[in-house]
This record gives structure tokens, sequence and C-alpha cells, in this order.
């Protein structure tokens, strides 16, 4: 009975400090709603850092999948916390559309170093020496690229409204592209598959992709493709007179990215636990590579997704705890 009752005591104890713990919580009920697009790739990244949020006692919502534009302006008007893929400069537009610096929180760079680009298979590189796109100005090269019979390349392209399609279309007029290229432009997710399906089946192919993402580990640049140069530096909207090229020399049309949690302005400064987490997050673009690709060999449902965010945790435990713990300090 001795030794119940002293359990009992000690129990009563570590919960009375847990309870001690949860109230000095700086998100105590405090309500989250995390944003991401319709791209389930942005799920992991988007997880860790509600999971983040989470130990800090907030009350974090289940994602929702909203279109960019529409993510940009449910924060800009506090109907929305946070969106973990903010891509800059890519998304100057939808940003600056929204509200800008005066409307969103943004510090830190989550992830660095994202690419984008176009890529065509090897073997027609090697066997035509296309090195640039604008070299699909001639008709002749061009029709190899041809998927359906109009005798224009068929380019697989970006879907509507990710930032992406803007650029792809700017840059088909400047490089004198418009009439033996075509953009094509739909679900990416579809167009891509049938894109991996001629490239199977051994077929000529022209595709627009990014990284972090799966299909650069299923068509390997350097192996399997080869990632084109454009002729000079040239972008749309507010990216307009930012130059592409690379310390190397080399230009493949898109500067590098880098992806911020962008939040309602007023909403981080109201939570300043928070906005720290947000400013010291940052994600190895590779983790994000190899977690892609798991979801494109079969492991893609939400519980894999959320096993996979987990495993991350637990395999960096002491990077993480270090974000809450230095996020909580902020909030004293």
């Amino acid at each position: 009975m001795r030794k119940t009752g002293l359990g009992a005591l000690a129990l009563t104890a570590t919960l009375a400090v847990n309870a001690s713990w949860a109230a000095d919580l700086p998100g105590k009920g405090i309500s989250v709603q995390p944003l991401q697009s319709t791209i389930a790739e942005e799920t992991f990244q988007t997880l860790l850092v509600s999971k983040a949020l989470e130990k800090l006692g907030y009350d974090v919502q289940p994602i929702r999948e909203v279109d960019y534009n529409v993510a940009y302006t449910s924060i800009a008007s506090g109907d929305a916390t946070f969106l973990a893929v903010n891509w800059s400069p890519l998304h100057a537009d939808q940003y600056k559309a929204a509200g800008g610096d005066a409307k969103f929180y943004r510090q830190g760079n989550y992830v660095e170093g994202a690419a984008q680009g176009y890529l065509i298979d090897k073997k027609t590189a090697e066997q035509y020496h296309i090195k640039t796109i604008d070299q699909l100005k001639d008709p002749k090269i061009a029709k190899l690229f041809d998927a359906n019979g109009d005798g224009k390349a068929d380019l697989t392209g970006c879907t509507p409204g990710w930032g992406c399609e803007a650029v792809i279309n700017h840059q088909v007029e400047a490089y004198g592209l418009s009439k033996t290229v075509e953009h094509n432009q739909g679900n990416y997710a579809a167009i891509i598959a049938d894109t991996i399906t001629r490239f199977k089946e051994g077929k000529p192919i022209l595709y627009y992709t990014w990284t972090p993402y799966w299909v650069s580990d299923v068509m390997v640049p350097g192996r399997d493709v080869v990632w084109l140069q454009v002729p000079f530096s040239s972008l749309p909207g507010e990216q307009k007179g930012i130059s592409t090229k690379l310390p190397n020399g080399a230009d493949y049309g898109f500067p590098v990215n880098n992806m911020h949690i962008a939040a309602n302005k007023k909403w981080a400064e109201e939570n300043p636990a928070a906005a720290k987490l947000f400013s010291v997050m940052k994600l190895p673009i590779s983790d994000i590579n190899a977690q892609n690709k798991r979801m494109h060999d079969g492991e893609g449902s939400e519980a894999d997704i959320e096993r996979h965010a987990n495993g991350w945790i637990k395999a960096h435990q002491a990077l993480f705890d270090g974000w809450v713990s230095t996020a909580a300090a902020a909030a004293k």
C-alpha cells in the first residue's frame, strides 16, 4: 500500500509539473491554420512546421489545400496562418498582389537552393548537339519533340496558377519559340507521367521541372536527361531584371529560389514564439527530395507522409527540440 501511495504521489507531482509546463506553453488556446497548394509533395515540409507549433502548445488545424493565389490572399486577410512553401522570387507577383511585406511575416530561409528549368533526354541532346533552348527555333529540331503530330515541340509545362507558367509563357516569346514550341499546361502530375512514359519508350522528351521534386530521381540529370541553357536572362513581372546567370556563367533561365514560411504579419507579431520558430527552421533540400521519392514509390498516403515526418523528427530530435526551445524562449 505504501509503495502505491508513493507512486501515486510521484504521478501527481509529475502531472502537476506537466500541467504547469502546459499552462506555460506560448501557443495554449491559439488556433493555427496551415495552407499548402494541391501538390502533395508539399505536405512533408508543412507537417514539420505544424508539429513544431504543436510542441509550443498551438492548436494546429489540418492542412488545407488551396491554389497559391488563394493561399496568399487568405493569409494576408487573416483567414489562415501560414504557408511553408513561399518560393522566392518565383511567387513574387502573388506575394506582392496580396500585400507583400505589409501583410506577411517572412524571416529566414526554410529551404535553400531550389532549382527550376528545362530538360531534354540525353540521347537526343547528344545526337543533335542541343544545349540551349533557343535551338528549338529550328523547326527540324523542334519536330523531334512533337508528341501530337502538329509539327511543334511539346513542352511539358506548368499548372496554371503556380507562377512558373507565367515565366514559361514569357520565355517562349522572349526566345522566339512561339512558332515552334507548344507549352502544354494542365495537371502537372498527369502530363509529366505521359512524359516519363515517352522517355521509357525511348522517345525524345522536353519538359520543365523543379527541385525538390521526385522527377529528378526518376529521370536523373546528367545520366538520363540534361538541363538546357537559355540565351539570356528574361523574366516577367516582379522578377523583371533579375539575372539568372550562375557564378560559373551557365544560365538555366530561372534564379535559384529559397522557400520561406510566410505567415500573417499581425498574427506573427502577436505570437513571437511562432514567429521565432518560422525564422529558425531549416530543412535540407536533399531530405525533401528523398521523402518525395518515397511518395512516388508508393508511400503517398496521408498516413505515410505523417510517418515520414515523425521519422524525420526522430532522426533529428536534438535539432527539432532546439527549434522549439529557441521559439519558446522568444515568448518570455
